[in-house]
C-alpha cells in the first residue's frame, strides 16, 4: 500500500471502546494513521473525541467526509469520518443493543465491499460485541466469519470454499488457529487432516507475501506431550502427522506436531535471539491465543489469513466496563494499523 490508498478503521460498538481508541489513535500517532479515515457514525465519533480531549485536553477535529479518498487530504489528528451507518441517539455506555450491533456490522460490509472493490487498502477493525450482533439478527460470531461472507458472496463462492484462519502476532511470537470460535469439544473434533492440512496451506502463502520467503512453521499437538506416541491420544498419530507429511510434500516447511507445552518458546523471538520457526500452527483457540496474550494483550494483532482482502485488529474486546472513562488504552490498534499498511503493502 502507498499512502496514496486510503485506509478504513471500522467504528466497532458504539457503547465499547472502540471508538475511543480510535480516537486516541488519531491523537497520539498522526503519522500511522495518516490517510485512514473512520467508518462509523459521526456523532459517536465526536463522542469518543470528547472523551479523548477531556482526557487529554488536546481538541480532535472530526470531518465528515463523502468519499474515502478524502481522507488523504485531512491534517494531522483530524479524524476524517464516513458515515457508514447512522444511529438513531449514541447509546448509553457499556451497555448491549441491537442497534449498535446492528451498526457495527453495517460498518464492516460497507468497509468489505470497499476493500473488495479496490477502492480502499486495507480494514482495521474495533471492536464489536458479539451478543450486540447476535440481538441485532446478525448471525455470524465475529468480524473473521462476517468478512468471510462478504467476500464469498463477492467472488461468487460457498462461505466453505473460502477457508480463512485467524493468526494473532506481535513482535515475539505468531499463531495461526486451526479453529477459531467453537467449543473445546467441538474444537477436538474439528481437528482433522484436511483441517490442518488446510490451515498449513493459507498460512504458508499469506505469510510468504508478508515475509518474502516460505515461513518456518511448527505444529503443535494437540494432546500432552503431543500424545505420547498415542499414549494420551492418537490425534497426533491419525490427523496431524500425516497431515504435517501431506504439506511437506507440497513444499511447505512444516515440522511437527510438537508438545504444545513448548513449542511457542521455540517460535519466540526474545532479547534479539533467532526464533527457530516463524509461526506456530495451533490446534484450537486458546491454546494458541493465550501464549501471545501473555507477551502482552496491548502488542497482539489479529490478522485473518485466506481473504483477498487485508484485515487487521487490536487484540481486545468491547471492555464495556471501561467505555467511555478515557482509560482504554490505543497500542493495540496503532499497532494493528501499521500491520495493516505493513501487509497491503506487500
Amino acid at each position: 500500500m502507498t499512502r496514496a490508498t486510503p485506509l478504513a478503521i471500522t467504528m466497532g460498538d458504539a457503547a465499547g471502546i472502540g471508538p475511543e481508541i480510535i480516537a486516541k489513535a488519531f491523537r497520539d500517532a498522526p503519522d500511522v494513521t495518516r490517510g485512514c479515515f473512520v467508518a462509523g457514525d459521526l456523532a459517536i465519533v465526536r463522542r469518543a473525541a470528547r472523551v479523548v480531549r477531556g482526557e487529554a485536553g488536546v481538541d480532535l477535529p472530526v470531518a465528515l467526509i463523502g468519499d474515502a479518498a478524502q481522507a488523504l487530504h485531512a491534517p494531522p489528528r483530524c479524524i476524517p469520518v464516513l458515515q457508514a451507518t447512522a444511529l438513531a441517539e449514541p447509546p448509553a455506555w457499556g451497555v448491549i443493543s441491537a442497534a449498535s450491533g446492528n451498526a457495527a456490522a453495517d460498518c464492516v460490509k460497507w468497509a468489505a465491499r470497499e476493500a473488495l472493490a479496490g477502492r480502499i487498502a486495507a480494514i482495521v477493525t474495533a471492536p464489536l460485541h458479539k451478543e450486540a450482533l447476535a440481538a441485532a439478527g446478525v448471525h455470524y460470531p465475529g468480524h473473521t466469519e462476517l468478512l468471510q461472507a462478504q467476500a464469498a458472496a463477492h467472488l461468487g463462492r460457498a462461505v466453505r470454499d473460502l477457508p480463512v484462519r485467524m493468526m494473532l502476532a506481535n513482535d515475539e511470537l505468531r499463531t495461526v488457529l486451526v479453529s477459531i470460535h467453537m467449543s473445546l469439544r467441538d474444537a477436538i473434533d474439528a481437528v482433522s487432516m484436511q483441517g490442518v492440512l488446510q490451515t498449513l496451506r493459507i498460512t504458508h502463502v499469506s505469510l510468504q507475501s508478508e515475509l518474502g520467503r516460505a515461513p518456518r512453521i511448527a505444529v503443535a499437538g494437540l494432546n500432552p506431550h503431543a500424545g505420547e506416541g498415542g499414549l494420551f491420544g492418537r490425534e497426533e498419530i491419525e490427523s496431524i502427522g500425516p497431515a504435517v507429511q501431506a504439506a511437506r510434500a507440497e513444499g511447505i516447511d512444516a515440522s511437527g506436531p510438537f508438545a504444545p507445552d513448548t513449542v511457542f518458546m521455540r517460535a519466540r523471538a526474545k532479547g534479539g535471539e533467532a526464533r527457530e520457526f516463524d509461526v506456530v500452527v495451533a490446534m484450537y483457540h486458546d491454546q494458541g491465543l493465550i501464549p501471545v496474550k501473555y507477551l502482552g494483550v496491548e502488542h497482539g494483532v489479529n490478522v485473518t489469513l485466506g481473504l483477498p482482502l487485508v484485515r487487521t485488529s487490536p487484540d481486545h474486546g468491547t471492555a464495556f466496563d471501561i467505555a467511555g472513562t478515557g482509560r482504554a488504552d490505543a497500542s493495540s490498534l496503532i499497532e494493528a494499523i501499521r500491520v495493516a499498511r505493513r501487509m497491503s503493502a506487500s
